[in-house]
């Protein structure tokens, strides 16, 4: 990441926080509207040009998405295509990001983490749906139908319009690379971590806890769990928040062992 798309990162970010009125109806203005521009490379050239004026930037907001978007969803638009950006690309990815922040923000008390996390698990799990939602070919508006329908019932109103809003657009990226990354999302605009944790059984309510408070005390901040079952590991943890690894588990100390016995 460029360092003048950092420094648009954090001030577009800032003025979200400052916002009013953001509900999933902003979130979903702002998804669309990064499909929009991710489809036409007139639209997107004209609002990255970082040799035009801010403020001329913000008028093409304006004249383009005025009549259809909130007056909430203009203002945060507007926001982030006055910043400058290294890549196109990285304004678009920016307008994906403040909206999936957004619905982070419209249902403070969902578990959008542990719901985008499960569904990550179940295309992790089945091949012809990673391949359907991830193919190039097919009708955009079809993936995000198909992942409302998975998940209805299942997750939260947040959880479902960031993971139909992102296979819509996935410019290259894996669908389970776009749902880890709208979960770090999830997380930082909470004010916490991440942390996937692997175990060969189900850990108890209180096992949980105390992993929990050890590594919110490690990292020094607030840590959502997510944990998933592998009989591979034989026993132990493996944790992994961000790129840190944590790995207690003995399949590892057997395989370590069996390194050091062969020289």
């Amino acid at each position: 990441m460029g360092s003048a798309t950092t420094l648009a990162r954090a001030s577009t970010t800032a003025a979200l926080d400052a916002a009013t009125g953001v509900d999933l109806g902003v979130a979903g203005d702002l998804f669309a509207a990064a499909r929009a521009i991710g489809g036409s490379s007139q639209l997107g050239s004209a609002l990255a040009d970082s040799a035009a004026a801010p403020g001329a930037r913000a008028k093409v907001v304006t004249d383009v998405f005025g009549a259809v978007l909130s007056p909430v969803s203009v203002g945060l638009l507007s926001a982030v295509v006055q910043q400058r950006w290294s890549r196109p690309a990285d304004l678009i990815e920016a307008i994906e990001e403040t909206a999936v922040r957004a619905a982070a923000i419209a249902q403070p008390e969902a578990d959008v983490e542990g719901d985008l996390f499960r569904f990550s698990r179940a295309v992790a799990e089945n091949g012809d749906l990673e391949l359907a939602l991830g193919s190039r070919m097919g009708d955009e508006s079809a993936k995000g139908e198909l992942v409302t329908r998975l998940l209805d019932g299942r997750a939260a109103a947040s959880s479902t319009l960031i993971a139909s809003s992102l296979v819509q657009q996935s410019r290259d990226r894996r669908v389970r690379t776009l749902l880890q990354w709208a979960m770090r999302l999830v997380a930082e605009q909470r004010g916490r971590a991440v942390a996937t944790v692997v175990s060969a059984t189900p850990l108890s309510d209180a096992q949980v806890e105390r992993l929990r408070a050890a590594l919110a005390a490690r990292y020094g901040t607030e840590v959502a769990l997510n944990t998933r079952i592998d009989p591979t590991v034989l026993g132990g943890l493996r944790v992994q928040i961000a790129d840190d690894v944590i790995d207690a588990s003995i399949s590892t100390r057997l395989a370590d062992l069996r390194q050091r016995l062969a020289g």
